[in-house]
């Protein structure tokens, strides 16, 4: 029996080892790791600070960091040669943080869309929204006339077309922050396996999380947990 305890001690353990969000002699930390975008590289000595405590510290030679802190903290991250980026921690687990350099174009797509933070998924959205406008004001005329060129314009389509990727996942992360696994494995039973398939396939939309109340939440995972082990 005391090895048994001893054994479920050893796996608790293990499991809040490997926590971004984690206790300390000095309270709660966030553990994450700071790469180049495009690159993947690990950064070393990027400055990481949290904007609500003022702590500061340094990402180590892999890359790493550890910053007292919790969850709705908001940290930035500077490093020379880098545009300064900001993350906001909303949920537990090693934070990953992707650098863009300055003055660096991007080349959209899904992947590089879901490395980015908040803050810069938002810059990205306003950017593609400027370049894919297709109107504009005339200075000899009132109003708004169709520019044909930046209508049919290759940047333009390019612009739109990311557009719509860079709403999608702010969408989905806006209704994860509520849909989370912690918040479903309160109510119903998944393994990590089950989570990942049944929060793809019964994400709610985004106007339902805008307006639904915690009541409505839980009935809605309730029921969409009775239809996934239907399939089963």
């Amino acid at each position: 029996m005391r090895k048994q305890i001893q054994h479920y001690a050893l796996l608790f353990l293990l499991l809040l080892s490997g926590l971004g969000i984690s206790r300390s002699a000095n309270g709660q930390e966030i553990k994450g790791i700071v790469h180049e975008l495009e690159s993947s590289q690990r950064l070393r000595d990027v400055t990481v600070k949290n904007l609500r405590t003022n702590e500061t510290t340094q990402t180590d030679t892999e890359g790493n960091f550890t910053v007292g802190g919790q969850i709705n903290d908001l940290l930035t991250f500077t490093q020379p040669g880098y545009e300064i980026d900001t993350a906001f921690v909303y949920q537990e687990g090693i934070q990953r943080v992707y650098l863009i350099r300055d003055s660096k174009t991007i080349t959209i797509d899904e992947v590089v869309i879901s490395r980015l933070t908040d803050s810069r998924l938002a810059y990205e959205i306003e950017k593609a929204k400027t370049e894919g406008q297709v109107t504009e004001a005339s200075q000899n005329r009132g109003g708004l006339r169709i520019s044909l060129s930046r209508l049919f314009g290759r940047q333009s389509k390019m612009a739109r077309n990311n557009l719509d990727l860079l709403l999608e996942e702010q969408h989905n992360r806006k209704v994860d922050r509520l849909f989370s696994a912690q918040a479903i494995r309160a109510l119903v039973p998944l393994t990590d396996t089950e989570m990942a398939l049944f929060r793809e396939q019964f994400r709610p939309s985004l106007e339902f999380i805008e307006t639904a109340s915690p009541e409505d939440v839980r009935a809605y995972v309730l029921d969409s947990y009775s239809k996934f082990k239907s399939t089963k």
